[in-house]
């Protein structure tokens, strides 16, 4: 059966966007991606669609071989949304996700329903305008920018954690995932003007929730927030190394708990 999962992993792999086409659309970036039951319930996914850059991370409900399931689903999907209607907000993506997945899963609201479902955040970003779309089921995105005193006015209104040197804006995505729901809304669409190094940050909550330390405690979102604010002067290859060094010695002996996704950008 390992065999056999090992095998599957590789078709898994191959529906990743492979690192020579993001090299083509994302000049400085790095993605950290570590499955805990050799297939993986987390995915990113990244496309160039009429000039913009597509960027997906998702989190699958479960790991292993159900989450791998979950997983090729959300692929699919998302190429097929792409491909029928081309670019649009990424709030009408997920909630088009949403409408989808639970007519596929037959999710009709009933308590006998399966609840898997997936969270996600979707980035389009438009480099000649340096705009950001951001929308997000039950995951965030974290932008980073240096401080410039006389660009006081022009904040982003999402201030959460900085230092002498940078600030970080943590855009929420909505408390819903992309499936049934107990209370569905509609996605919120959030647009953000970027300058150029700015970094960006979509992630799963594999890293966060894990547990590790003497006391053996999860990471938390907390010290994930100072961990990247400490990095931003370096580049994402050295953030990349940074993150993975940080992540190990943090879980030690400990069993990694859930699959783990980060996807780094800098504008």
């Amino acid at each position: 059966i390992t065999d056999i999962i090992i095998y599957a992993r590789r078709i898994q792999k191959a529906v990743l966007p492979s690192p020579a086409y993001i090299d083509n659309l994302l000049s400085d970036y790095f993605t950290i991606y570590k499955p805990k039951d050799i297939l993986s319930g987390d995915f990113y996914w990244v496309r160039e669609i009429k000039g913009l850059r597509v960027v997906v991370v998702a989190d699958s409900t479960g790991h292993g071989v159900p989450g791998a399931l979950m997983s090729m689903l959300g692929v699919t999907l998302l190429n097929e949304q792409f491909r029928t209607f081309g670019v649009r907000p990424p709030n009408v993506i997920l909630g088009h996700l949403r409408t989808k997945i639970k007519e596929l899963l037959v999710q009709e609201g009933a308590l006998s329903d399966q609840k898997d479902g997936i969270d996600m955040a979707i980035a389009i970003i438009d480099l000649e305008k340096k705009e950001l779309q951001f929308a997000g089921a039950n995951s965030p995105l974290f932008l980073f920018r240096k401080k410039e005193p006389q660009a006081e006015a022009a904040k982003i209104p999402y201030t959460s954690i900085e230092d002498d040197e940078y600030e970080l804006y943590a855009i929420k995505g909505d408390k819903q995932p992309i499936g049934v729901h107990w209370e569905e809304n509609e996605f919120t669409n959030h647009l953000v003007r970027f300058r150029e190094g700015d970094s960006v940050y979509m992630f799963t909550d594999g890293f966060v929730d894990q547990y590790g330390g003497k006391k053996r405690k999860k990471f938390k979102t907390r010290n994930f927030k100072k961990l990247l604010l400490s990095l931003q002067d370096g580049s994402m290859e050295t953030q990349k190394k940074v993150l993975e060094d940080a992540y190990d010695r943090w879980r030690g002996s400990y069993e990694q708990i859930d699959d783990v996704c980060i996807m780094g950008i800098r504008l």
